[in-house]
């Protein structure tokens, strides 16, 4: 069988800076800004034909990179130095094969990359394993994006046996000898998914809880947000280090809900609960579980799962056995996974579900998904902000993987300008009126974002397609 096969040949990257229109609280630091990556690729054939592929991600410094030693831009800096250094190495690979093969051989190449740029700089830490795989997100998103649009299809139509040679087995051991990539992602994408809503540590409830109204027409409490929005799936961030305030935290949101979705007429909705890996012990989650029943029994009746409790490092720091927890909930691993070692590591832990997120690749997510599902574990996709093309990436992710039951997207919330540009062309993706996004839209060459241009951006010329 003769495989289409593509190289890398060339890299253009592009920033975009945006201001948030109110902050998020994460790890205990609030921010208020966000940079994007944009990744444009020009690729390959063996037979001479070319292609450009399109990626975009937010850099996400304060979660891919968080530390308090270096300043936000010195993260953000750091980050910028490995897209630049990403993009000389990319075209050096030099190798043929299919994205998930090319994406492979990309993230090592990154993270050799990545030592050498932190020596150059001379920091005082290294660079996070999560910060590399942001970054190099977006030029493995372009790698996915450039292949289906040489061959006319959505990528999701490129990971069967008629274009990657070979089975699981290859990167994800023994057990998946004779199984397929395809036998784990859907070809087609699901027609709708709820929306998770975010509901920041920093955000107002109520009315009394706004100090200084945004005032720019969009919702400025809690209960305004369900309303306009249609919303049904709540995201609750809590602080982990705080147990008064943890659990007041859910009450007051589900008091908003009940009162809100009483006079919707709606009768069902549910919560997901992120700790950020604040919480010091399993003893604390234990505790905030047990006081939740027992002040608000239908609040906990609503939590779907629980979000990255503990630290991220699962062998120093963060080895903390969470068996006890995930026998009340789905305690569902996010900062921690990297790889697919971080998985078992995860699950040996008493983690029962993974977060899968486009931010951490194309490549790597799939693999995730194939991996967790084989392991019987919970599997959701989470944001990171993601405005633009990096949303319908994300949105295509979820759409995809089919045990992922809901989507979060927030920079509907934090950055509204930096998706207006996308609306007409995707209006269910980016305007949610019944809680729902449409990611039956999706359906466009490789990713599905952009045909040639970006909406509102300027398109680089790296060589006309033939």
């Amino acid at each position: 069988m003769q495989y289409l096969r593509i190289r890398i040949d060339r890299v253009v990257t592009e920033y975009e800076s945006y201001r948030y229109r109110t902050p998020i609280k994460f790890g205990g630091v609030a921010f208020d800004r966000a940079t994007i990556l944009n990744v444009w690729m020009q690729v390959s054939d063996t037979q001479g034909r070319r292609m450009i592929g399109f990626g975009s991600m937010p850099l996400g410094n304060v979660w891919a990179f968080p530390s308090r030693r270096l300043t936000y831009e010195e993260t953000l800096s750091a980050m910028r130095q490995l897209a630049e250094r990403f993009r000389e190495e990319a075209p050096r690979l030099g190798e043929y094969g299919h994205p998930i093969e090319l994406g492979l051989l990309l993230e090592e190449s990154f993270l050799r990359a990545a030592s050498e740029v932190a020596a150059q700089l001379q920091l005082i830490e290294p660079i996070p394993k999560l910060a590399v795989l942001v970054v190099g997100s977006a030029f493995d998103a372009a790698v996915h994006d450039a292949y289906g649009k040489l061959l006319g299809r959505s990528v999701y139509h490129c990971y069967g046996p008629d274009c990657l040679p070979g089975d699981l087995s290859r990167w994800l051991g023994s057990d998946f000898r004779g199984q397929t990539l395809e036998q784990y992602i859907s070809r087609e994408p699901k027609p709708k998914l709820p929306l998770y809503h975010l509901v920041g540590a920093l955000d107002p409830l109520e009315a009394e809880d706004v100090a200084q109204p945004v005032g720019d027409g969009l919702p400025e409490t809690l209960g305004e947000w369900i309303t306009y929005n249609g919303l049904t799936h709540l995201k609750i961030k809590l602080n982990g280090d705080d147990l008064a305030w943890d659990v007041e935290r859910v009450i007051r949101v589900d008091r908003v809900a009940e009162r809100v979705q009483s006079q919707r007429g709606v009768a069902q909705w549910c919560y997901s609960l992120d700790f950020n890996e604040r919480c010091g012990t399993v003893d604390y989650l234990l505790e905030f579980m047990e006081r939740l029943q027992e002040c608000a029994p239908r609040a906990w009746q609503r939590v779907q799962y629980i979000e990255q409790p503990t630290h991220r490092d699962l062998k120093t720091q963060g080895r903390v056995d969470l068996h006890a927890a995930s026998r009340w909930k789905p305690i569902v691993a996010d900062e921690a996974l990297t790889d697919l070692e971080s998985v078992c590591l995860a699950r040996d832990l008493g983690y029962t579900g993974v977060a899968l997120k486009a931010c951490k690749g194309q490549t790597q997510s799939l693999l995730v998904a194939a991996a967790a599902q084989k392991l019987g574990m919970f599997v959701c996709v989470q944001d990171l902000t993601c405005p633009g093309a990096s949303l319908i990436h994300s949105a295509g992710l979820a759409a995809h993987v089919p045990p992922v039951a809901a989507i979060e997207a927030n920079a509907r919330q934090y950055m509204p300008q930096a998706n207006q540009a996308w609306e007409e062309r995707f209006p269910g993706i980016f305007r949610i009126t019944d809680g729902y996004m449409r990611t039956g839209e999706i359906t466009g060459p490789g990713l599905g974002a952009v045909p040639s241009e970006v909406p509102g951006g300027s398109q680089p010329v790296l060589e006309n397609p033939t």
